[in-house]
């Protein structure tokens, strides 16, 4: 699949009409705010596409190689080319115990860290997680929550709502629950009522969002008050180079959507959150690296000779309350 810019993908909103002119003095200038809706829709129809492929097939590499050599977006955040997603949840916080109460497929490597321990779950609670794909969060949620607790998955791609929908037989089966639903929808424009979760999870999701601030005004909307935030997600220790955020490959791969930290922290207090803490986790991008995922190895290429991807990127454990 050939990258390009994302602004590439759009039009001159100056440029003329049919007949080579405007009629009106301003006719041909679309206003600003039409336009980055347009560029978000694009992105957000890039992701869409690449988490179908994902669900379609079941792959967790970030990329797949194509009958050239060359590589195309395949697959999601985070998973290297050669260790199962299983190595990789364990080696980024999950326990056995949480793998096993997960159905088969439902873990597809695309985790950056363990939102649902950072969230200390308590029996009872209303849990929302973002960006849910094949559930593997909301299945252990909902097992840490029990019979009295409520788990709400919302993923804005429908091949991956049935995915997660064709796995909950399989967690009833295991833990004896029926508490996990998921819905469709944009996690900028959550279905879900004001003030009626406990708990906001994600993992490595907020990246993929082309409208961030949105996302935390979301999140402060739905939670009740003394409500949590527990967030893995990746974050830019540093600017990235133009040709990695230009690459919808590593947006895809949750790498060109992700802010600067104080950025991250800024978004959150913006939106009304409080005690917000920030925990940098290295393991995630030293094992991708590691471990050659092709996605890591291509961002090698494209940075300053003898720099590494975690001089950039980072894990990110967020935290917050809505008070």
């Amino acid at each position: 699949m050939t990258m390009q810019a994302p602004g590439s993908m759009f039009p001159d909103s100056n440029a003329p009409d049919q007949h080579g002119s405007c009629r009106e003095p301003g006719c041909c200038k679309a206003p600003a705010s039409s336009v980055a809706e347009s560029v978000q829709d694009a992105l957000r129809g890039h992701v869409r596409e690449g988490y179908s492929r994902i669900a379609a097939t079941g792959s967790w590499s970030a990329l797949q190689a194509d009958p050239e050599g060359s590589c195309r977006a395949g697959g999601g955040c985070c998973g290297p080319a050669t260790f199962t997603p299983d190595q990789l949840a364990a080696a980024i916080g999950y326990t056995q115990a949480e793998l096993a109460i997960a159905p088969d497929g439902a873990n597809m490597g695309l985790s950056c860290g363990n939102p649902t321990a950072l969230a200390s779950l308590r029996a009872g609670e209303t849990v929302l997680d973002l960006g849910a794909g094949g559930g593997f969060d909301c299945f252990i949620a909902g097992a840490k929550v029990g019979a009295t607790g409520r788990v709400i998955g919302v993923d804005m791609t429908a091949a991956m709502l049935s995915k997660a929908r064709a796995n909950i037989a399989g967690y009833a089966r295991q833990t004896g629950h029926s508490n996990v639903e998921f819905r469709l929808g944009e996690i900028e424009n959550l279905p879900v009522a004001d003030a009626s979760v406990d708990v906001v999870i994600s993992n490595c999701v907020l990246n993929l969002s082309p409208d961030k601030p949105r996302v935390w005004r979301e999140i402060a909307r739905v939670l009740r008050k003394g409500g949590r935030v527990a967030v893995s997600d990746l974050a830019l220790l540093k600017p990235l180079p133009e040709s990695v955020r230009a690459d919808l490959e590593a947006l895809v791969g949750c790498i060109a959507g992700a802010v600067l930290v104080d950025e991250t922290q800024a978004q959150a207090a913006a939106s009304g959150l409080s005690d917000i803490r920030l925990t940098s986790k290295p393991q995630y991008i030293d094992a991708m690296t590691s471990w050659e995922d092709p996605l890591y190895q291509k961002i090698v290429a494209a940075l300053p000779a003898g720099s590494r991807p975690s001089d950039y990127i980072t894990s990110l454990d967020i935290e917050a309350v809505k008070r």
